[in-house]
């Protein structure tokens, strides 16, 4: 039977269901948690290049701030819709509890093709965006960071036009910015980074050597490059990667510096040198030992995960995994590290810049590091063991975990 096609919103709903039902918590936690407490479309007018007037569509969703002030990316994208957003809010959300910090969930994103636009435009567009959201973001509010499609210079922009607005330096505005503009040091590797952190424990709880593991990058962007590196460093080797025109595979081992190179010259892994081409679902279900997921939603479904072969899955990407998919590679023991454990490095560094941008006292990069692994290997092990002694999946600990946590701060706010 073919797999009900369920949009990322229905999928964390059900996910939280689930997670409230384990513990057992008062309904009314999950009649809070199911919605975001407030979303925001706006219509963006930009003058282009070429004088024209063109209108984006912009979203901002506010999931929950019991913890604290919300904080998420922007994503441009084509194809980016409301309920995309509300998903990815609700995963923050779950993401900063489950690593313990002061934060609630959002997410923002235009819908636009940035690949077609100048950078004058894509400037004037960030530009736009902060203006039209301006009035429910801030330092003490909401922190928006970077996501699919934008980058340390569109934070600049924005960072730069909300402090026009407030007629003073906000850089606490945002995450993700240029080191010059009070970024942190290591955020521009540490989705990837605490993904990895998570994968060195997990290879460690199930006794597999990472020095010569195979491993399979699928989306190789920021957080899947940098992946398939700090794999490679470790003595793995990287047998396959792929992007959105393809696919580079070699058995005997890719060198992720120079695919990286290649790509950037490119603009895809494809046709890498000593290379091969496979498809998505072939790249998916290679034989590895590691298989980091790093593109986008609904990557392993009911369809293609009976024939993974991975022992261990760390999703560096969002919702990569399916819910059906989910039961499937359980029932196959394979680990999967769940997103809001495995991607998490990226939103703790950001909490470190913001925190740095608070008190405009920076620290080292061997710091922002070592507090990472510190934190990262804290919240896997904290997972790990209630997956074992609940006899659950390591999703379903993990939400477990993060819904337990803000539950009790709903409690103790009076909100229940």
């Amino acid at each position: 039977m073919a797999e009900k096609t369920l949009n990322p919103f229905e999928i964390v709903q059900k996910q939280v269901f689930d997670a409230c039902q384990a513990l057992g918590t008062d309904p009314a936690v999950y009649e809070i948690l199911k919605e975001p407490q407030r979303t925001l479309e706006v219509s963006i007018p930009v003058r282009m290049d070429d004088g024209s007037i063109k209108s984006f569509l912009g979203y901002r969703a506010q999931h929950n701030d019991a913890l604290g002030p919300t904080k998420g990316g922007i994503r441009f994208h084509p194809n980016v819709y409301m309920d995309e957003v509300k998903a990815l809010a609700m995963w923050m959300t779950f993401k900063c509890a489950v690593l313990g910090l002061p934060y609630g969930g959002a997410k923002g994103a235009v819908k636009c093709d940035p690949k077609s636009m100048s950078q004058g435009e894509i400037e004037r567009l960030s530009r736009g965006y902060m203006r039209a959201i301006s009035q429910i973001v801030g330092p003490e509010k909401d922190i928006p960071a970077p996501d699919v499609y934008t980058n340390p210079q569109i934070m600049a922009w924005m960072a730069d036009e909300f402090s026009k607005m407030r007629e003073k330096n906000v850089f606490g505005i945002i995450t993700g910015k240029p080191l010059i503009m009070g970024g942190s040091a290591g955020r521009n590797s540490a989705t990837a980074r605490g993904c990895v952190f998570t994968i060195v424990q997990a290879a460690k709880r199930l006794g597999i050597d990472l020095n010569g593991a195979r491993v399979v990058v699928q989306g190789f962007g920021n957080a899947g490059s940098f992946a398939a590196e700090l794999m490679a460093q470790l003595g793995s080797k990287i047998i396959a990667v792929n992007d959105s025109k393809g696919a580079a595979v070699n058995p005997k081992g890719l060198d992720p510096k120079a695919v990286k190179e290649f790509k950037a010259k490119t603009g895809t892994v494809k046709g890498f040198p000593g290379s091969c081409d496979a498809s998505n679902d072939e790249v998916l279900t290679m034989d590895c030992e590691i298989l980091i997921p790093a593109a986008l939603e609904n990557q392993i479904t009911s369809q293609n995960a009976a024939q993974v072969k991975a022992k261990i899955i760390g999703e560096a990407a969002n919702g990569p995994t399916t819910p059906e998919a989910d039961e499937i590679l359980a029932k196959n023991g394979v680990l999967v590290i769940p997103d809001i454990l495995a991607n998490a490095g990226g939103v703790t560094v950001s909490y470190f810049e913001w925190v740095q941008n608070l008190q405009n006292f920076y620290w080292t990069e061997e710091e922002v590091n070592s507090r990472l692994e510190r934190m990262m290997v804290a919240a896997f092990d904290a997972v790990y063991d209630m997956h074992v002694e609940k006899k659950v999946k390591m999703r379903d600990a993990a939400y477990m975990r993060a819904v337990a946590r803000v539950a009790e701060a709903m409690k103790v706010r009076g909100w229940l």
